[in-house]
């Protein structure tokens, strides 16, 4: 067995050249996710699969599946319904030079684990100069009529915990790329994949390796008028804009939310003058909220309108799909601020 790593907790993974003349496949978003598993388990016989019903049942959203017939029981984990005992085995595996990647079936039960997450996992590099090299996915979001037990966006209790990562990819290309990131990243890693782009959301994925950096990217470019998103926001703030004229609007991809690209956060709003950052989550210390205090405490005199944001209220998400649609940010209202926002 590898030794515990000791390496500095800013450490990461070197990223893989790009090429123009990759093969790609197209996958759907939950496909990226299994490849990146497979991928990283082939390459390195230290990454180990645990959680609920992952092994030969393939885990609640079929991410594991086929994982259990090509490595085993003793790399692909059943283990009891107990978040706390999960993320725990998962801290001292990494501690004993192991990457253990942890499922947690619905975002929404990693409170249970919040211990060992924040407490132990987030604060052990800086109580014995260990890494705890392990990734915890947590599927997460609404748009499915789950209710409030099963749609939540907790990523913000993370971005205040230190020692922890935060990435929440929004195409099949950046959750394959990210997860392989996060694991082979010496921190553990919060890794956010939105069930409701599970099935949904189909793209070109490299074949092979493929690691993607933990920072934003533009995916749609504008000049008057800058919306800030990430995980299944993009894809409705992309909508919006394209009801505009081609380049008015620019959507920016945050994909990681610990770190936070600031530089890129900055450079777009600065070229704009006006922000519209979209978060699902609900609105109070959400991401987005961070995203906006930085653009008011950084670039506030490169504004020309005020700082919007879009966010859930603060309420559990509502089991009716109407409800639902009423809470969450939707493409009609993203599409409202911005015209409102770009007419300021």
């Amino acid at each position: 067995m590898s030794t515990p790593l000791t390496r500095a907790p800013d450490a990461a993974p070197a990223m893989a050249p790009a090429s123009a003349d990759r093969d790609v496949r197209t996958m759907t978003y939950l496909q990226a996710i299994t490849d990146a598993l497979r991928e990283e388990m082939r390459r390195d016989d230290r990454v180990l699969v645990l959680g609920e019903d992952v092994g030969a049942f393939g885990g609640a959203f079929k991410a594991t599946e086929g994982l259990f017939r090509e490595f085993g029981a003793d790399r692909v984990q059943d283990t009891p319904i107990a978040e706390a005992a999960i993320i725990g085995t998962s801290v001292g595996a990494a501690l004993a030079g192991l990457r253990p990647v942890c499922e947690v079936q619905f975002a929404d039960f990693v409170a249970t684990g919040f211990d060992q997450l924040v407490n132990v996992a987030g604060k052990m590099h800086w109580r014995t100069g260990l890494a705890v090299p392990m990734v915890l996915r947590l599927p997460s979001g609404g748009g499915f009529a789950g209710g409030p037990f099963h749609s939540q966006n907790p990523e913000a209790w993370f971005m205040h915990a230190p020692g922890l990562k935060v990435v929440a990819p929004s195409t099949p290309a950046d959750a394959k790329g990210m997860l392989s990131t996060a694991i082979r990243d010496h921190n553990p890693v919060c890794f956010l994949e939105h069930k409701h782009l599970y099935r949904r959301i189909k793209g070109e994925v490299p074949v092979g390796e493929h690691l993607e950096p933990f920072t934003a990217k533009v995916v749609r470019r504008g000049e008057d008028l800058t919306i800030v998103a990430y995980g299944a926001m993009v894809h409705l703030a992309a909508e919006a804009a394209s009801r505009f004229e081609d380049g008015r609007v620019e959507v920016l991809d945050l994909r990681s939310l610990v770190p936070l690209d600031e530089d890129a956060i900055l450079a777009s709003v600065r070229r704009t003058g006006k922000v519209l950052v979209v978060d699902e989550a609900n609105e109070t210390c959400a991401a987005g909220a961070q995203v906006a205090a930085l653009v008011a405490d950084r670039a506030f005199s490169d504004l020309d309108g005020p700082v919007r944001r879009l966010a859930a209220p603060d309420v559990p998400i509502p089991f009716s799909p109407g409800l639902e649609q009423a809470v969450l940010p939707t493409t009609d209202r993203i599409a409202e601020a911005a015209r409102e926002l770009l007419d300021y």
